[in-house]
């Protein structure tokens, strides 16, 4: 077994760790990342394993806020707290656009959308967007501020802000529930652990479509290359859940904003630098 590639599926985690929470597009960052540090496998290895990590992030999640995701109680016999079940039935159809369009169109949309253009446009898209709905919301007070109070109608909207997402790469998962939160007045709070919440099933499922379509003969290495990166993406999620929790306590989202505008900017710059000196 190459350590290289240990090493190298080691620094994937990390970067899918961090930017899968923070609203600034993990793909994005993989995009340019795979530019200067290119896994040694097959292309369908690689394809599966930059999905497939993302369950490292979900565990991270699901440790984190286990006793807010479990509805299910054994303090006093067996019984299930019906606040937690209509949170689920309203992560379910937050969750129905993109599913649907993954299920059905997710080669097509790769096909179509997975480039550096698409991911540069809608990161300099969002990180606006982000900068003038916080102005916009500046000095007001959000209509909801606990998950209890969010409806089935929100739900579905900000379900509806993903599904952008799931198009169009570079959009960031989180980045775009979160602003459909924020722009129907869900606190930042409120927005960001709905978001933690809604990933858990949509990446679940991403992830075993993505092995199904893959096939499960793994080589000894691809075995090591998929668990390094998973556990890699568990432990720096945590890191960079409650970092951003702490944040947006004190803070607005405008600075991931600015950080998209540059992020979009430095990968248009780099890809055109690049095609024009390899023309």
């Amino acid at each position: 077994m190459d350590f290289l590639e240990i090493l190298k599926a080691i620094i994937l985690g990390i970067v899918e760790g961090i930017t899968e929470w923070l609203p600034i597009s993990s793909t994005g960052h993989m995009i340019l990342v795979d530019e200067f540090l290119k896994l040694n496998v097959s292309s369908g290895f690689k394809e599966m394993f930059l999905v497939v990590i993302q369950l490292g992030a979900i565990l991270a999640v699901v440790g984190l806020y286990f006793d807010k995701l479990i509805p299910f109680s054994f303090k006093r016999g067996f019984s299930i707290e019906k606040d937690k079940m209509s949170m689920w039935f309203k992560i379910i159809v937050a969750c129905i656009p993109a599913a649907i369009v993954g299920v059905i169109w997710d080669d097509e949309l790769n096909a179509l959308f997975y480039n550096y253009q698409t991911v540069s446009i809608m990161l300099i898209l969002f990180g606006i967007l982000f900068i003038l709905i916080e102005n916009y919301n500046k000095g007001k007070r959000p209509r909801i501020t606990t998950i209890s109070e969010i409806t089935y109608q929100t739900a579905l909207i900000i379900g509806i802000f993903q599904l952008v997402a799931a198009v169009f790469p570079g959009t960031s998962r989180s980045g775009s529930t979160i602003l459909g939160a924020l722009l129907i007045g869900v606190s930042r709070t409120v927005a960001a652990e709905f978001t933690f919440f809604l990933a858990v099933p949509i990446m679940l499922g991403a992830s075993v479509l993505k092995v199904f379509k893959f096939g499960f003969s793994f080589t000894d290495s691809e075995i090591v290359i998929l668990t390094t990166g998973m556990i890699v993406a568990f432990v720096m999620s945590i890191v960079a859940i409650k970092f951003l929790v702490n944040y947006i306590k004190k803070h607005d989202f405008k600075v991931f904003g600015w950080y998209r505008i540059v992020l979009g900017a430095v990968v248009l710059l780099y890809f055109a630098i690049r095609n024009v000196l390899f023309l």
